[in-house]
């Protein structure tokens, strides 16, 4: 007998000492885990989105004990190894108690404890555990043993929690605290840890069974939560992990978009952890300063047919890029789409640009003065008309009145002195994706007809910030520095443009006094609309960063009646004001090559001032050669500005009748020496007359206090009114953009 226990105990002693080379150690448990996700992070390293690569199982992040709710550790405890901290690995006496309890076919819980448990999670790498034969359950037992001499008990439960299966595909707590409960292991409360102990048993057990044994952990633990309708909680709860597509809640889903184009770029391995450059508290309010804006927007009284938007922010000297989000709110018809990433009409946003690359040919200055008056340009395709934001005209203004206040005629103008060629060479220099050559945009370019997207157009603007050097971003931690930049335009052009676009004085003409593109610090800013209202833009920059906002519909719809001022610039302060909240934002100061003088105008034309110019380029009176010392009141002969000879007129039949206007103005001459007559018919007496138009062919004239006619055009109307009002509601257009006079709005 007693050699047979010596036998017995050489038995085990050998099996423990192979199983001491056998076996981990902890930490190598611990390093060798992987998530079936790969994690993106932010600059700080806190998780911004998970993407889920391995879809054999679903795990999460490796959890420390400390980071476990102490009502999770208890439950897991009381439920599967009640004397867990008291055994040496092997619970004996719930052995022979369970050993007895078979002999009598007495149902019992078995005796295998969370160590022999944690044997088998080694040994099958995630397994679930099962029946086993005598000699499996011998070696489980003597590695048991081994683990809690060779590891301490936190370690053990530690890794216990981290292995184990639960229900489904779920492996560990992580995995099973996301989805169950979309919280941190760390935040799990007595009901939840009781229902998580539950499915260790029984992990694909009916409801009614998992709701059973969660109620009886509870009493166990003696819980301040009763069971009290635990069934239904359960149902509900578990409910959850057939429709969860993946490991994220709010602190590690910012950014969506941002992470699938890391991914389809660099095809992280699971398990990974890739640092980006992006701020997750930024991130976090862009996506929430987006999504309020939108609802604001869609209110039911005033609803504007805008369900998309994206931001974007890049600190201005290394090019990292702070902020990404490609779409937020839940109205999007494709929420899918990244609309920092997508190519749209730039709208008003080029024109700084265009006049930066004027000044430094030294055709303009910002005190050059250029007439917005009405302007029709011969094109390949026929007249190219175009009209204010506003469909008013300003008469002559100064460059820097001109681009603050967002005029469409004269960037017009100034682009037949750049050329569509030359400007569209500067446009791809900056980055931006021009996909033809400038002669096929023609003069519309200024008005922002070429696509580009989110992500260049506001990479274009920090080269303004930067003294028109224009250079790439960083988005990844791990990507070296930005490569030195291209000079692409004058430090000293760079300068006139940015201080005329943070003057809120130059704005007043379009924006008035109290506009929200004003802030307290230095920031320079443009908006734009594309034509029919289809995309909307607020691009500018501070001292540190620029910031780049677009609402709008991925689908490309229009929006009714949301302009640069109601759409993207709001979100466009709310993130440069949060940007210095706590930081100062200092004016640039003027480079060597730049002089400020005190210029006037004669006629009263734009009231006195000091401004900037490119050194040989001052002067200190600025008139109007041809109407200098003659009455304001009488500058020229009267004639008709709009429309132009020959225009074609198309009535849109999906348009109510009422709706459709086309408008009659005067240029130059006294606002009260002429009358308006059509078809011979007298009309008004005003600079600008609105008529319901009517098909066939039209004679225009304006004629005098005496009858006599002073200028006169031809103008044809084409169509009918065949449709009846709808009921649905469409945005209204102005009538007078017709097929042969296309236009964008300024702003």
């Amino acid at each position: 007998m007693k050699r047979a226990a010596r036998l017995v105990i050489g038995c085990i002693a050998c099996v423990f000492a192979m199983n001491a080379h056998a076996y981990p150690s902890f930490d190598e448990v611990r390093a060798n885990w992987r998530s079936s996700d790969w994690v993106l992070l932010d600059r700080e390293g806190v998780p911004l989105q998970r993407v889920r690569i391995d879809k054999s199982a679903r795990r999460g992040d490796w959890v420390a004990l400390a980071d476990i709710s102490p009502a999770l550790r208890e439950a897991i405890v009381v439920s599967e190894d009640k004397r867990f901290y008291e055994h040496g690995g092997v619970d004996w006496r719930g052995a022979a108690a369970a050993a007895w309890a078979n002999l009598w076919n007495t149902k019992t819980r078995g005796a295998s404890t969370v160590t022999m448990q944690l044997t088998t999670l080694i040994d099958d790498e995630g397994r679930r555990p099962g029946r086993r034969s005598v000699g499996e359950k011998a070696e489980q037992t003597v590695g048991a043993l081994w683990l809690d001499h060779a590891w301490r008990k936190d370690q053990i439960l530690e890794a216990y929690l981290n292995l184990v299966p639960f229900r489904g595909e779920i492996v560990g707590l992580s995995a099973l605290s996301q989805t169950l409960f979309g919280k941190a292991p760390s935040g799990l409360n007595e009901r939840e840890a009781a229902l998580a102990a539950a499915l260790v048993r029984a992990p694909n057990a009916p409801y009614a069974k998992v709701a059973a044994r969660a109620c009886a952990i509870l009493r166990d633990m003696r819980a301040r939560e009763d069971c009290a309708n635990v069934e239904s909680y359960v149902q509900l709860t578990l409910t959850r992990t057939a429709s969860a597509p993946a490991l994220s809640s709010d602190y590690d889903a910012l950014a969506p978009h941002f992470a699938r184009r890391v991914a389809g770029e660099m095809h992280p391995a699971a398990g990974a952890r890739v640092p980006s450059t992006l701020d997750a508290r930024l991130q976090r309010f862009a996506r929430d300063t987006l999504s309020r804006t939108l609802t604001e927007l869609n209110a039911r009284a005033a609803p504007r047919n805008v369900h998309d938007g994206a931001a974007i922010v890049i600190d201005n000297r290394s090019g990292d890029v702070l902020a990404w989000v490609g779409s937020a709110g839940g109205f999007s018809n494709a929420p899918e789409v990244d609309a920092v990433l997508a190519a749209r009409q730039a709208g008003s946003t080029l024109k700084p640009f265009l006049y930066a690359q004027a000044i430094d040919e030294k055709r303009l200055t910002a005190a050059t003065l250029l007439n917005d008056a009405p302007l029709d340009l011969a094109t390949g395709g026929g007249l190219y008309i175009p009209q204010n934001y506003d469909h008013d005209f300003k008469g002559w203004v100064s460059v820097r009145t001109a681009l603050g206040s967002s005029l469409n005629v004269p960037a017009v103008r100034a682009l037949v002195m750049v050329t569509p060629h030359r400007f569209a060479k500067t446009l791809v220099a900056l980055g931006l994706p021009l996909t033809e050559a400038g002669d096929y945009y023609g003069f519309s370019l200024a008005l922002g007809s070429a696509d580009v997207s989110l992500w260049s157009l506001t990479n274009a603007y920090r080269a303004l910030a930067n003294g028109g050097v224009a250079g790439s971003t960083r988005d990844i931690a791990s990507q070296a520095a930005p490569a030195p930049g291209t000079r692409v335009f004058s430090p000293q052009a760079s300068f006139i443009v940015t201080n005329i676009l943070a003057d809120n004085n130059a704005r007043t003409r379009t924006f008035g006094f109290d506009s929200v593109l004003a802030t307290r610090f230095f920031s320079a800013v443009k908006t734009g609309t594309s034509k029919d209202m289809r995309d909307n833009w607020a691009i500018g920059f501070s001292s540190r960063y620029t910031v780049g906002v677009w609402v709008g519909n991925a689908d490309g719809a229009p929006m009714w009646d949301v302009s640069g001022v109601t759409g993207a610039a709001p979100v466009w302060a709310a993130l440069i004001n949060y940007l210095h909240r706590r930081t100062a934002s200092r004016e640039p100061a003027a480079p060597e090559g730049v002089v400020k003088t005190r210029i006037a105008y004669q006629d009263g034309i734009e009231p006195a001032r000091d401004d900037w110019f490119v050194r040989g380029t001052q002067m200190t009176t600025i008139a109007l050669s041809a109407t200098a010392g003659a009455p304001a009141s009488n500058r020229g002969a009267p004639k008709i500005g709009s429309p132009t000879d020959g225009t074609i007129f198309a009535l849109d039949p999906d348009i109510p009748a009422s709706a459709q206007r086309v408008w009659f103005e005067r240029a130059g001459g006294a606002h009260d020496a002429t009358a308006w007559q059509l078809d011979g018919r007298r009309l008004a007496r005003t600079s600008r007359i609105a008529w319901l138009p009517w098909p066939g062919r039209h004679t225009l004239e304006l004629v005098d206090v005496n009858g006599a006619v002073v200028d006169h055009v031809g103008f044809e109307v084409r169509g009918a009114f065949a449709k009846t009002p709808q009921a649905t509601k469409k945005p209204l257009r102005d009538p007078s953009r017709s097929a042969s006079s296309p236009a964008n709005p300024a702003q």
